[in-house]
């Protein structure tokens, strides 16, 4: 009785003090909860670990109060990238105060988009801790994160890429008034022309007053990589201006690319749609291996001696 009683003791000791590791049934990758801090409070996530890594991402949240995007992440982490997703700040098991219209408060004020941005280097830089030295770490993000990851990106040196679906580059309340415009009405692209988007979005008066965050100043900074996923229908940013803007960065340089999809509105990510995914996960394929061969062609090169 006393050596049952001891083993049963011994078995429930190894099994509390073993990492919280999940497998998963296609047993891909595996599962590691996480918490990790933020600007004071604690943030939970979860990390996804294919058996052959070659890349890696922290997801970034749209506006919505959502927790982690484990669906998202589990398409991505049976390509081989591995994935932190967490808890939006205040939602799940995250600590903190979610800010958003849900709740009656502005979630796209100066002061909450640096504050998530803030969260999504959290992320990367604990997300650093569990891979190899080697692999690289870009973010992904959804709508709102069009002016988050810009800003984390221009202050973290590890992230190496950004994927970017459906989300803005213009300000915040450009993007406001054209939101305000289309007022819901999936069919507003049957009825206006850009030309009229264009001259509303520049002279309409704004309905808030708060300093606007502008994604380009942030933009400009940056060096690293950059795909923007867009739908055509889309009624919440407009499309073509952003598009617009992504090509003067591109003649400057940038190494900013871009795809649109004719039949798709805001939704670009959802569980249904794999051509956007699938065209984002060959992206991350193809500069990673770009990187690689950087790296390598750059440890080639002979040193010049100077002599005196």
């Amino acid at each position: 009785m006393n050596i049952n009683l001891s083993s049963n003791l011994f078995v429930w000791l190894i099994l509390i003090t073993l990492p919280e590791i999940v497998f998963s049934q296609s047993a891909d990758f595996t599962i590691q909860n996480v918490k990790f801090e933020s600007q004071g409070i604690t943030l939970a996530g979860s990390i996804l670990t294919p058996k052959k890594t070659f890349a890696a991402v922290v997801i970034v949240h749209g506006s919505d109060p959502v927790k982690r995007e484990m669906e998202f992440a589990k398409r991505l982490a049976k390509q081989g990238i591995a994935v932190l997703t967490y808890d939006k700040r205040g939602v799940g098991e995250s600590a903190g105060v979610y800010v958003g219209p849900s709740v009656g408060t502005n979630n796209i004020d100066t002061a909450n988009l640096n504050l998530l941005s803030q969260d999504a280097n959290a992320a990367v830089n604990i997300f650093r801790t569990y891979l190899k030295d080697k692999t690289p770490i870009g973010l992904v993000g959804f709508s709102q994160a069009g002016w988050i990851i810009p800003l984390a990106a221009s202050k973290n040196p590890q992230i190496e890429f950004m994927v970017l679906f459906s989300c803005p580059t213009i300000t915040t309340l450009e993007q406001l008034r054209f939101q305000f415009y289309t007022n819901g009405n999936n069919n507003f692209w049957e009825n206006h022309t850009e030309a009229e988007v264009r001259e509303h979005i520049k002279n309409d008066s704004d309905r808030y007053q708060f300093a606007a965050t502008d994604p380009k100043n942030s933009l400009n900074t940056l060096s690293i990589p950059g795909l923007w996923l867009f739908g055509k229908k889309d009624i919440q940013i407009p499309v073509k201006l952003c598009i617009e803007q992504l090509n003067t960065f591109k003649v400057k340089g940038k190494p900013f690319e871009y795809t649109l999809f004719s039949k798709l509105g805001h939704n670009t990510s959802s569980s249904d749609i794999t051509e956007t995914v699938d065209i984002s996960i060959q992206w991350i394929k193809q500069k990673t291996l770009n990187n690689k061969k950087s790296k390598k062609q750059n440890k080639a090169l002979p040193t010049t001696a100077i002599l005196n």
